[in-house]
């Protein structure tokens, strides 16, 4: 495949798509979740249930747990200048703290993911995907074909195909 030249519907999303996603499950733990992404330069994945899709996890739905009251209330994270106005006593809390971001990374993935997952066919043309995630403000869509997942698009993968690097 050449480089894009201006006929941007006859590539399909199949020539563009990632073959090899890397997934979790809805056991695994946001940590177990967040070492993966780390590992595989990602930024987010499926979510199965067996072989079932059934979300998708993103580094935002991570980041969104410490806005969540839920679990930001108890972590307390003192500017330079708070610390050295803060008895020592006081900073006993770093315990909880730490103890608070723990518990963050033991919740279930199934917890955090988005559950309205957008997908797309291995057939559709690639101005479908880039619509989608225009439209839905979505980094990835998950590829499948005959009910089944086999691929990941994202827009790095769009972009390399219309440079011509896939």
């Amino acid at each position: 495949m050449g480089a894009w030249d201006g006929t941007m519907s006859i590539m399909k999303v199949k020539d563009v798509m990632e073959k090899k996603v890397v997934v979790c499950t809805i056991t695994d733990s946001v940590s177990v979740v967040a070492k993966k992404m780390r590992k595989n330069n990602i930024s987010g994945m499926p979510v199965m249930d067996g072989s079932k899709l059934v979300g998708i996890i993103s580094e935002g739905d991570i980041l969104r747990l410490l806005r969540t009251p839920k679990y930001s209330r108890e972590l307390w994270l003192p500017s330079p200048l708070e610390l050295i106005e803060v008895p020592i006593r006081e900073l006993v809390g770093w315990v909880e703290t730490k103890k608070a971001l723990e518990n963050i990374g033991n919740i279930p993935v199934i917890d955090v993911m988005t559950k309205r997952v957008h997908t797309i066919s291995i057939e559709d043309g690639i101005e479908r995907a880039a619509e989608m995630m225009t439209t839905h403000d979505i980094n990835r869509l998950p590829v499948i074909d005959g009910g089944k997942l086999v691929g990941i698009v994202t827009r790095g993968d769009i972009i390399a195909g219309l440079g011509g690097k896939r």
